[in-house]
């Protein structure tokens, strides 16, 4: 029998994404923090935030270090994965983990506010980042990096959204 293994997030970045490099192969981790709200039983709003462990690999890695920064919000697919090790005084630890898979920045006119308008420029010297709400990335951990190897990141921009 074939499983399912999937998750979705919508959330804000905890802190800009650490870079790891294994063999010529990048890693960005990151912790997402997802907020829900309810009511308690005296009729009290409340809010329930979650801390998520995010993993990305390779051309996804290269565009987290990229685009993503602290406090930015961004919609991610990816499935659970659990690891475990021995820390330095030999006790087992175990983690559960989202290896990202692609992700969509949310975030509206992230470069105005936070300084990035003179970093990344389109050709016509507009922000990029101002048209970053929900672009989306997607790259296959087995294709070619040399898109990502340029100084221009070429991505879609999806204007059909209705927010």
């Amino acid at each position: 029998m074939i499983g399912v293994n999937k998750v979705i997030l919508i959330g804000n970045l905890g802190k800009d994404p650490e870079i790891v490099m294994f063999d010529n192969v990048k890693k960005a981790s990151f912790p997402l923090a997802t907020t829900e709200q309810y009511k308690n039983h005296e009729g009290i709003k409340m809010d329930e935030t979650e801390w998520h462990n995010i993993v990305c690999w390779r051309g996804l890695a290269d565009v987290a270090d990229k685009f993503l920064r602290k406090s930015m919000q961004v919609y991610i697919e990816g499935k659970l994965k659990s690891r475990q090790w021995e820390d330095k005084d030999g006790n087992k630890r175990r983690t559960v983990e989202i290896v990202a898979e692609n992700f969509k920045i949310l975030t509206r006119n992230y470069s105005a506010q936070n300084g990035y308008s003179n970093t990344l420029q389109h050709q016509n010297n507009s922000s990029v980042l101002d048209d970053f709400a929900a672009t989306e990335f997607t790259f296959d951990a087995d294709s070619s990096l040399s898109d990502l190897a340029s100084s221009d990141l070429k991505y879609k921009p999806n204007n059909d959204l209705p927010f």
